[in-house]
C-alpha cells in the first residue's frame, strides 16, 4: 500500500464549494480543538467549531473561516461540510466589524431582551472571520 503524498481538500457549504485542491497539510478547527492533518492520516469524523481553518500547498498558505459542520478525514482526502465557509480574500470585511459591532450590541443589553449564546456565536463568527481575512491583507503589503 503507497502512503498518499498529497490531500484532496474540499470545503463545501449548503450553497457553494468553496475550495477543491490538492493540498499537502490541513489545520482545522474541531470541536476538540484545532486538528493537523497531513497525507496518510488515520480515518477520522469530527464536528467544527468556529474557527480558522488553513491549508498548505507546498511554501503557500491559504485561510479560510469556517463556522459549525462536520470534517470527514481519510488518509487521502479531507472533506469538510460546514455551515458557513470562506476564503479570507472573499471576507466582507466592512460587513463582519458591523457585525461585531451589532453582537457587541445585543450583549450590553439586559437579560430579557437578548439571546447571549446566539449574540456570543454572532460575535465570534466576525471575529473569525476579520482574523482570517487579516491574513490576506498583511501577506500583499
Amino acid at each position: 500500500m503507497t502512503l498518499a503524498t498529497h490531500l484532496t481538500l474540499e470545503i463545501v457549504t449548503p450553497d457553494q464549494t468553496v475550495v477543491r485542491e490538492a493540498v499537502d497539510e490541513i489545520q482545522i478547527p474541531g470541536s476538540e480543538g484545532y486538528l493537523g492533518v497531513l497525507p496518510g492520516h488515520t480515518p477520522l469524523l469530527t464536528s467544527l467549531q468556529v474557527g480558522e481553518l488553513w491549508f498548505r500547498q507546498g511554501d503557500d498558505t491559504s485561510y479560510v473561516s469556517v463556522a459549525f459542520g462536520f470534517a470527514e478525514i481519510r488518509p487521502d482526502r479531507v472533506t469538510i461540510l460546514a455551515q458557513i465557509a470562506e476564503r479570507a480574500e472573499d471576507i466582507d470585511t466592512d460587513r463582519a466589524h458591523e457585525a461585531e459591532h451589532r453582537a457587541r450590541e445585543r450583549l450590553a443589553k439586559s437579560v430579557e431582551d437578548v439571546d447571549f449564546e446566539r449574540a456570543r456565536i454572532a460575535e465570534l463568527k466576525s471575529l473569525v472571520r476579520l482574523r482570517v481575512a487579516s491574513k490576506i491583507e498583511t501577506r500583499s503589503v
